[in-house]
């Protein structure tokens, strides 16, 4: 057998046991525990044979972000199969991320709403994360969770990847109190149902952003930092250039003192994203993101898979987001 061969059937094996264990499991105070009192899931990915040059970072190395749980939460999206907008496969994602979100201790809402689409009026759900501060201001942190509406695309790192790094970080700031509030949105309808445009593209964004001006929440949030496929192995990231520059600025300079300069480059490109909807109404945002084509050949194909993924790359975006988060809570 050569060497290739061994490493092909050792990651077979890694995601064969990682998604037995993901089968049908949550995180609930009262479900069955595994091996060392946690939760199936997580037993699962503890049981698993090391990803050697790809294995995470251990928690105390990255403030506490714990890359292997990310990884799983990966991997159960995934599990679900295609989630596009108003698909029964995206209302199961939904009652996952409240359930997870609510054994974290965190206050949640949702803003359900019905969006019109290049195939119809489409029911939309965004979900909303809210750690109190102790002064005036937010905090804004994103990600969109829904699926392109393709054959046989499961969207491990567009989609599932910055949901997972923002699970892992709700764990741990729904128990911790700043000097601002931190605010989580977990968007649908980020993807283009046909085409992308200012009108097929960003559904939730755009329906958060214009709930915020109008009940005047858009005026508090003094950042927004926003994740889209930040999962991928080789991980490296361009300045998205119509982000806020300031803000940008900061995030690569936390990356850069953490040791990922690297990964955080500083050649740019524009992106179109969720942060868009908060940048046309003045909010400072900047969006973290590795795309597309030329940088992800799988990206909007049905070879966007868990194997496409590193928990290393998502434990140095969790690190780098819950640092940038204190730079910002001390301002």
């Amino acid at each position: 057998m050569t060497s290739s061969s061994k490493i092909i059937l050792r990651m077979a094996a890694v995601l064969c046991i990682i998604l037995g264990g993901l089968a049908g499991c949550k995180a609930r105070g009262n479900e069955s525990r595994g091996t060392n009192g946690q939760p199936p899931f997580m037993s699962a990915v503890a049981s698993a044979p090391p990803q050697t040059a790809d294995e995470a970072p251990p928690p105390e190395k990255t403030g506490g972000f714990d890359g292997k749980r990310a990884y799983a939460h990966v991997a159960k999206q995934v599990s679900f199969g295609p989630r596009p907008s108003g698909s029964q496969a995206l209302v199961h994602l939904q009652d996952y991320l409240q359930s997870e979100l609510k054994s974290y201790g965190c206050t949640v809402e949702t803003d359900s709403f019905g969006a019109e689409t290049p195939v119809g009026r489409l029911p939309m759900k965004n979900i909303l994360v809210k750690i109190p501060g102790e002064k005036p201001g937010v905090i804004l942190l994103g990600t969109h969770y829904d699926t392109k509406l393709l054959d046989n695309f499961v969207g491990a790192d567009d989609g599932a990847s910055s949901t997972a790094v923002m699970l892992e970080l709700a764990r741990l700031l729904c128990n911790q109190r700043g000097r601002y509030a931190a605010w989580i949105a977990f968007f649908d309808g980020e993807e283009a149902v046909k085409h992308w445009s200012d009108t097929d593209s960003r559904y939730g964004s755009r329906q958060m952003a214009a709930r915020f001006a109008t009940g005047g929440d858009l005026k508090k949030i003094r950042a927004f930092l926003l994740a889209d496929l930040v999962g991928s192995k080789g991980l490296r990231f361009r300045r998205e250039s119509g982000s806020t520059r300031w803000l940008t600025d900061l995030i690569w300079e936390v990356a850069a003192r953490l040791g990922y300069a690297g990964v955080f480059q500083n050649d740019e490109s524009p992106f179109d994203d969720d942060h868009q909807s908060f940048l046309k109404r003045g909010v400072p945002a900047a969006d973290v993101i590795r795309c597309c084509e030329d940088e992800i050949p799988y990206w909007h194909t049905p070879q966007d898979t868990l194997d496409k993924i590193s928990a290393k790359s998502l434990a140095i975006v969790g690190h780098v987001f819950l640092e940038s988060v204190k730079q910002l809570q001390a301002k």
